[in-house]
């Protein structure tokens, strides 16, 4: 019987952690390696490093000399593929939330202490998926202007966002909805209780009316991506838009952020009749002036 318990509960357990795998904010990488004339190198190896916090990840390629790095954060990191016989081949990529890059690699012939690098960044095609959206990156979330600082006010500049109304705008009746989480974004023509909300791979959404649950300051969010159809079976808790948002991390250097909140009335425009000394005239002319 306890056989039996302990199996039972192991299988429990699995069935439960299948789902947090699956909806992922984490980028994966896959390619080949192959010499000049195409064929394989299997004996080569891949390292992955992140410029950000100097991780390093190694993996082997299999027979077919083809590699896979699944779990990596977004951001930009330095590729090196290197072989005994073969020059080492270095080139920078820069993995974005959720994506799904293909990298093939190619190596000459050479000595052991040779090496090329790659210095500009290849555009690479999406073959992996065929979802639809795009990344609002940390540049955006910087240094584009938000009034009162909504983080989800930059998803309107995806192609196909565009405000919308209804109990997700959260302005009704306190009681029954979500003041101040505003998340009333209808994307390519969905409802906006259509919409799924994730936080580092988390569920961010309220299951009662599918807005979101935390809505996070700007400073606290290194990018997002806004998915607006074709989305893998991940992201499918709903038929609207995919919002997934990943936090900033920590990195080899000292970063941090300062800002001024000042709200008050001394620098705006008087309105229409608190304007002084003006002469207001309204009549008909006729003639020429």
């Amino acid at each position: 019987m306890l056989q039996k318990s302990l199996a039972f509960a192991a299988v429990v357990l699995l069935c439960v952690s299948i789902p947090a795998v699956a909806q992922s904010n984490f980028a994966a990488l896959s390619g080949s390696v192959a010499d000049v004339q195409g064929r394989p190198v299997s004996d080569a190896r891949i390292e992955v490093r992140a410029k950000a916090t100097g991780l390093v990840r190694s993996v082997p390629l299999n027979s077919n000399g083809y590699f896979e790095v699944a779990g990596l954060s977004p951001g930009d990191y330095g590729i090196e593929a290197r072989a005994t016989g073969f020059t080492t081949i270095e080139q920078p990529v820069r993995l974005e939330v959720g994506q799904q890059m293909r990298l093939d690699l190619t190596l000459s012939l050479g000595e052991k202490r040779e090496s090329v690098d790659v210095i500009g960044r290849a555009e690479v095609l999406k073959t992996s998926d065929a979802s639809l959206g795009e990344v609002v990156e940390t540049k955006s979330i910087e240094e584009l202007p938000l009034n009162g600082r909504m983080l989800l006010d930059l998803a309107l500049t995806v192609p196909g966002a565009h405000h919308s109304h209804g109990a997700q705008a959260g302005d009704m009746n306190p009681l029954y909805w979500r003041p101040g989480q505003p998340s009333a974004i209808s994307i390519s023509g969905s409802r906006p209780n259509a919409n799924y909300f994730l936080i580092d791979g988390v569920t961010n959404t309220d299951p009662t009316f599918n807005t979101q649950n935390i809505s996070l300051s700007p400073d606290m969010v290194q990018e997002f991506k806004v998915q607006t159809g074709s989305y893998a079976a991940e992201l499918g808790g709903a038929g609207g838009g995919q919002i997934n948002i990943v936090t900033r991390t920590g990195t080899s250097q000292f970063h941090g952020t300062l800002y001024e909140f000042l709200r008050n009335n001394a620098m705006d425009a008087r309105t229409f009749n608190e304007m002084e000394g003006a002469t207001i005239w309204c009549g008909t002319t006729t003639g020429d002036r």
